[in-house]
C-alpha cells in the first residue's frame, strides 16, 4: 500500500534531522519515492515553516540550509515549443539575464504537436531546477493543452509567450508576453499613413502569436477606418505544405491588387520572404505595386528588398521572465501575481514604401 502524505512527510523530516542538508535527488534515492513526489512533500514542509529549501537542498529551519538572495548558483529549466527562428531570441534573453544574474537556463524542446510538455518539464524537474520558464503547447479553440498540470508545479514558473485563461488552473501564474495586437495596430498605422485605405492580411491560424494576429487586425482595421477584408490563410509546416504553397499565396494577393488593395501583412518571415519575386511573376513589384510588411522580424532585413516588419521584443521578454522568476523565488508568495506585456516595434526598411529612417 502507497504511503500517505503524513507518513512520507514525517520519514523526510526523519532523513533530514539525520542528514543535517540533504540534496532532494539524494532524499529521493534513500526514501524509493520519485523525486517529482518528494519536491512537492518538501514544498508543502516548507510552507509550513518545517523544513528549509535552497538550490537543490533542504534543511531543518536554522539548519544551515538559509536562502540566496539574487540569483547566484540558482538553475531555471525552460520549456520551448521550438528552437531556431523566433524562440532562439526568447531564450538568449533569457540565458543573458540568468548568466548577469549569477544562475543558469537548462533547455527543454516540446515540439508542437508533439503532447509532450508534461515530459519534457518531469525531464527539467529531475534536474533540481529552482525554477521555470515555461512556454506550453497552444492550440486555437483550446489555449494551452492540457494545462491541468500547470497549477500543481513544485516549484514557481512564468509562463512565457503564454497566458492562461482565467479560468484555467494556471491563470494564477506569472506570465511575460509580447501584445502581438500592438504590433498588428503599429503595421496597419503605418500603411494608412502612406495612404492605403484597405490592408490584406495573410497569416497563419496554428500558434498563439498567430492567433493574436488575426485579433489584432480586426481591431485595428476598426479603429483605423480601414476596410475589413478576409484574412488569406496561410498554411502552417505542419500542414503537408506543397511547393507550389506560396506561389497560390502571391497569386491571391494578386487577385487582391486587381481589386485595389495594395498593402498585405504577412505572418510571418518565412511566408513574406518569399513573396517579391513570385509577386514579379503577376507584374507586381514591391514596394512600387505592393506595400509589403512581415511579422515576427526573424529573417525580414535579409530579404531583398529589405522587409518593413513588426519586431516582438524576443530577446526581453526572455530576459524580463527570468527577472520576474528570480523575484518569485527570492519573494515567493509576498509579491503579487504579475502579467506582463511587452510592446513590439516597427522595423521601417524599403518594403513599404515611403520614407526609410
Amino acid at each position: 500500500m502507497a504511503a500517505s502524505a503524513q507518513e512520507r512527510r514525517t520519514r523526510i523530516l526523519d532523513v533530514v534531522r539525520e542528514a543535517g542538508s540533504i540534496r532532494v535527488v539524494e532524499l529521493a534515492e534513500r526514501l524509493g519515492i520519485p523525486a517529482v513526489t518528494v519536491r512537492r512533500d518538501v514544498a508543502a514542509l516548507a510552507d509550513d515553516g518545517r523544513l528549509e529549501r535552497t538550490h537543490g537542498s533542504v534543511a531543518l529551519p536554522g539548519g544551515g540550509a538559509g536562502g540566496r538572495g539574487g540569483g547566484q548558483g540558482r538553475v531555471i529549466g525552460m520549456l520551448v515549443p521550438t528552437v531556431g527562428q523566433y524562440f532562439d531570441e526568447v531564450v538568449a534573453g533569457a540565458s543573458a539575464a540568468a548568466t548577469a544574474a549569477g544562475a543558469r537556463v537548462v533547455l527543454g524542446i516540446a515540439p508542437y504537436g508533439a503532447g509532450s510538455d508534461r515530459a519534457q518539464v518531469e525531464r527539467l524537474l529531475e534536474s533540481d531546477v529552482d525554477g521555470l520558464l515555461l512556454t506550453p503547447n497552444w492550440t486555437p479553440g483550446e489555449g494551452l493543452v492540457g494545462s491541468d498540470w500547470l497549477g500543481e508545479l513544485p516549484v514557481p514558473a512564468v509562463l512565457t509567450e503564454r497566458r492562461a485563461a482565467p479560468a484555467s488552473p494556471a491563470a494564477g501564474l506569472d506570465a511575460v508576453c509580447s501584445d502581438h495586437r500592438h504590433g498588428v495596430l503599429l503595421a496597419l498605422r503605418r500603411l494608412a499613413g502612406l495612404g492605403h485605405e484597405a490592408v490584406l492580411l495573410a497569416a497563419r491560424a496554428d500558434t498563439r502569436t498567430a492567433h493574436e494576429v488575426r485579433a489584432g487586425y480586426a481591431a485595428a482595421v476598426g479603429h483605423l477606418g480601414l476596410a475589413q477584408l478576409p484574412v488569406i490563410d496561410v498554411p502552417s509546416p505542419a500542414d503537408s505544405r506543397s511547393p507550389g504553397d506560396d506561389g497560390d499565396l502571391a497569386a491571391r494577393i494578386a487577385e487582391a491588387a486587381r481589386s485595389g488593395v495594395r498593402a498585405v501583412l504577412v505572418h510571418n518571415d518565412q511566408d513574406a520572404i518569399q513573396l517579391p519575386p513570385l509577386l514579379r511573376a503577376h507584374g507586381l513589384t514591391v514596394p512600387e505595386d505592393m506595400a509589403l510588411i512581415s511579422y515576427d522580424d526573424v529573417y525580414a532585413s535579409l530579404s531583398q528588398p529589405p522587409l518593413t516588419a513588426v519586431a516582438p521584443p524576443k530577446r526581453a521578454v526572455g530576459s524580463e521572465a527570468l527577472g520576474l522568476l528570480l523575484r518569485r523565488l527570492a519573494t515567493g508568495d509576498e509579491m503579487p501575481v504579475h502579467q506582463t506585456e511587452l510592446l513590439p516595434t516597427l522595423k521601417i526598411r524599403k518594403s513599404c514604401g515611403g520614407p526609410v529612417a
